[in-house]
Formats: structure tokens, sequence, C-alpha cells
């Protein structure tokens, strides 16, 4: 609603919904999926826009008025991924939590072609200095954020260690899994995840 907006009066019937907005949200579904898709199928370095939009039904005009880059398209369509596979959901206790988000976690980035896809968006974020401001924002911060809910619900429970300070717990966590991603090509399996919950969640 727009700030000069008035909300309708009580009892008012809600405006009917615009169709021009259902047809915006498909479109940039069908975007989405069709770079996903793609990329699986042929590599970051063959993806182009306009393949995508071919592949999603739509003109490049249309993915170039929301997104400046195939880059930046990914990186939206992983987020997704991850606010859809991820669960930051209660399980009762801190140790609990942490090992449902890790094995989540990990579990998504062993899957194809998700892992690459990793690789190749902090590659360009290092190369491309604004698209690593998006980088940050919408993908490595959105991710701490949906962590921290487990360690602020830890806190308000009263079974959060006092040790390490929240924002190590978050360094450590996906530390580890970019080591891996970047550096060894070791899986992020449920063998780190045992490591990490039993660190982190000693009493």
């Amino acid at each position: 609603m727009a700030m000069d907006e008035q909300p309708p009066p009580h009892g008012t019937p809600p405006p009917p919904p615009r169709r021009g907005r259902k047809r915006s949200e498909e479109s940039r579904t069908a975007i989405l999926a069709a770079a996903y898709a793609l990329v699986a199928e042929a590599g970051y370095a063959d993806l182009t826009i306009e393949g995508i939009a071919s592949r999603a039904g739509c003109g490049k005009q249309t993915i170039y008025r929301w997104w400046p880059s195939k880059a930046h398209v990914l990186l939206e369509a992983l987020a997704a991924k991850a606010g859809l596979f991820v669960s930051n959901a209660d399980h009762g206790s801190y140790a609990a939590d942490l090992r449902a988000f890790l094995t989540d976690t990990f579990a998504l980035s062993r899957r194809s072609p998700v892992g690459d896809i990793l690789r190749v968006l902090m590659a360009q974020a290092q190369i491309d200095p604004e698209f690593g401001k998006v980088f940050r924002t919408d993908l490595l911060q959105r991710r701490r954020d949906a962590l921290q809910v487990v360690l602020d619900r830890a806190r308000v429970r009263g079974d959060l260690p006092s040790a390490p300070a929240p924002d190590t717990v978050l360094d450590l966590v996906f530390g580890a899994l970019w080591y891996r991603l970047l550096a060894t090509g070791r899986p992020a399996d449920d063998a780190l995840v045992d490591d990490l919950v039993a660190t982190l969640a000693r009493a």
C-alpha cells in the first residue's frame, strides 16, 4: 500500500486481485526455474539470457527488467531453493535445531547443480563488486539470518552455550561449508554435521 493510500473502511470488500501481478509472479517463477534447469544441463558458461527467455517463454526484456545479468537470475533462483529446502523450525532443543538446519543446508549443497552454482556465484562476486554486494546481501546474509533464528531461539530457551559467540557460530558453520565447496572439494556430509553439532552445542 502506498504511503498516501488509506485502508478501506471496515466491512468494505477488498479490491479484486490485479491480474498483472499474478502474471508477473508466474513469469518470475518460470524464469528462475528455466535458469536453474539450463545451468544443470549445460553449465554456467553456456547459460545465456536468450536461452533462459526461450525456456521460460518470455522476452529478453522481461528478464532484463528484473535482473541485470544471468548471475543475478541464478542468485535469486538459488536463494529461493534455500528458502524452500532449509528449515530453521523448532525441534525442542538447540542441538536438534542446529542438526536439522545443518543437515538441510549441507544436503542442498550436495544437490546438482547447487554446488556448481555456489562456486560460480562466489567467483563472480570476487570480480564484480556490484554483484558482490547483492551476493552478500541476498544469499550470504539471508542464510546467516536463517541460522540466527536458531541461535536466538536457543538463547530464549536457555540452552545456547555461552561460547562460542553467535557470530563465531555463524562463521564456523558457513566457513566450513564454503571451505569444502571452494578449497578441498570434499562434500559437506553427515559426518561434518555430527562434528559441528558436537562442537557448537556442547553444554
